[in-house]
């Protein structure tokens, strides 16, 4: 009797009984949405609903995803790199082990110094600083003091850099989102520099001078 009915069928009359309390989940959407200024109606005339469908009465969460990612970002300005674009641009283990610069990689000792090899010849130190200064505290003058880079452009260790942060654990987190990074088609090589005393590098110094 349902699927055999060659009569015409005339406008059937749809009504809808909807009870007065609003469910919490709803009255807690409805609260957020006047907070933002908006006032959102949750009940529908019976044309609406047709017209529209269910799934447009309710205000879907529109980016709380993505308020997330930039809330983890906020404490970092904007002229570094973003967390999200280093591991974007980072090789994975898988993809680590098919290049041989990673064969034999080892972090080395902790400590507040990294060095950086692999790096593609149109490397400039502002590329460096964009992807390090994310680890530097730049509104604290003993940070930003601290931090220093030195890329080598000519020579035997033409293509490594030698990178001071403001402490160990800057280093090692560096270190840890850093290491297997693309920059230029290069992946980066990021380790422990071996030796990070201030006394050999104000020796280096004075030997410059």
């Amino acid at each position: 009797d349902v699927f055999e009915q060659p009569q015409h069928v005339g406008h059937k009359k749809i009504e809808f009984h909807i009870s007065t309390e609003i469910p919490a989940v709803l009255q807690i959407n409805s609260e957020k949405e006047e907070k933002n200024g908006k006032r959102v109606y949750l009940y529908a005339t019976t044309e609406e609903i047709n017209n529209t469908g269910f799934g447009r009465i309710f205000p879907a969460p529109s980016s709380n995803d993505k308020m997330e990612t930039e809330e983890e970002d906020d404490e970092i300005p904007s002229e570094f790199i973003s967390r999200k674009d280093l591991e974007r641009n980072r090789l994975s283990r898988e993809e680590m082990e098919k290049y041989s610069v990673f064969k034999n990689y080892e972090p080395g000792d902790p400590n507040c110094r990294i060095y950086v090899k692999n790096l593609a010849k149109q490397v400039q130190e502002k590329d460096l600083k964009f992807i390090f200064g994310r680890y530097v505290d730049f509104q604290s003058e003993v940070e930003r003091n601290m931090f220093d880079i030195r890329l080598m452009k000519e020579g035997r260790m033409k293509g490594q850099a030698f990178i001071g942060l403001p402490n160990e654990k800057a280093a090692a987190k560096a270190l840890k989102e850093a290491n297997g990074y693309v920059l230029f088609e290069k992946p980066m090589v990021v380790q422990f520099a071996r030796s990070a005393r201030p006394k050999q590098d104000a020796n280096e110094g004075k030997r410059k001078k």
